[in-house]
């Protein structure tokens, strides 16, 4: 039976079970207090979202010289064209009308707008003609006001995650990546590239780090480093990277899908 090291007595309590599984105990004979057990260790705990994007690169990974070169072609790159006229598109999407919208606009956005290929469009033709126009519109709809407007307890780039992976049942067939990358261009044309995607082997904003800037970016992991996240986060880094030289990031996003940097 256990008993208390200084008294001998056996009337002992529980004081607190600490975090690692040890016992602290008192004797309630003489008073005395002490902690038993041993020490169990403990997993690391998933980083919160706010660690991770605090070890995702920043401006101060690129190599100096680096940066220097690609800020020298930027300002020597011949101009191209200014980025579209999303007004329309914001006044469709906004909170007050995103409800009641028409389905030719929402179909318009997919198929017409700037951005839009037939690899990227084919899969939301096929659901929306299977669906019938009321589903289809309605599925379209949410997903594009869950996006922009909440829950504002779920952060944007876990918003992002669960629509690109369908989770929870959310989102419109088709409208991946890519359409919702759109949505936030338009929305917010000063704050986001029109770069589709950030895995792609080919002008997605994680080969565009690597070729730019020398940068290696993460692979996308479905715990920590999600899809939404780095989406974002990549995002947040090329804009500031490319800096004020641009007229917008239409222009911007040109230059860095086309350079080449010298070594």
């Amino acid at each position: 039976m256990l008993t208390c090291p200084v008294c001998r007595s056996g009337e002992l309590e529980l004081v607190e079970r600490l975090a690692d599984d040890r016992r602290t105990v008192r004797c309630t004979a003489c008073d005395h207090q002490w902690t038993r057990g041993e020490a169990k260790s403990q997993a690391a705990l998933p980083a919160s979202s706010a660690d991770l994007q605090a070890r995702f690169p920043d401006r101060t990974a690129v190599d100096p010289a680096r940066l220097e070169r690609v800020e020298k072609l930027a300002a020597e790159a011949a101009p191209t064209d200014p980025g579209p006229d999303w007004s329309h598109y914001q006044q469709v999407f906004s909170r007050d009308e995103i409800t009641t919208c028409e389905p030719r606009d929402l179909k318009a956005f997919v198929n017409d707008t700037p951005g839009a290929t037939n690899a990227t469009t084919a899969s939301f033709n096929r659901a929306w003609a299977s669906m019938g126009e009321h589903e289809a519109s309605a599925r379209t709809r949410n997903t594009i006001r869950y996006l922009l407007y909440g829950p504002e307890t779920v952060p944007l780039p876990d918003r992002l995650t669960r629509l690109i992976l369908g989770q929870g049942g959310l989102g419109m067939t088709g409208f991946k990546e890519p359409a919702l990358t759109r949505v936030l261009c338009a929305m917010s044309p000063d704050a986001y590239l029109p770069v589709s995607t950030y895995g792609a082997a080919r002008g997605g904003k994680r080969e565009i780090a690597k070729r730019v800037y020398g940068l290696a970016l993460p692979d996308v992991a479905k715990e920590q480093f999600t899809i939404g996240r780095l989406a974002l986060w990549s995002n947040d880094l090329l804009v500031d990277l490319a800096g004020d030289g641009f007229d917008d990031l239409t222009q911007a996003a040109a230059f860095l899908t086309t350079v080449k940097v010298p070594a």
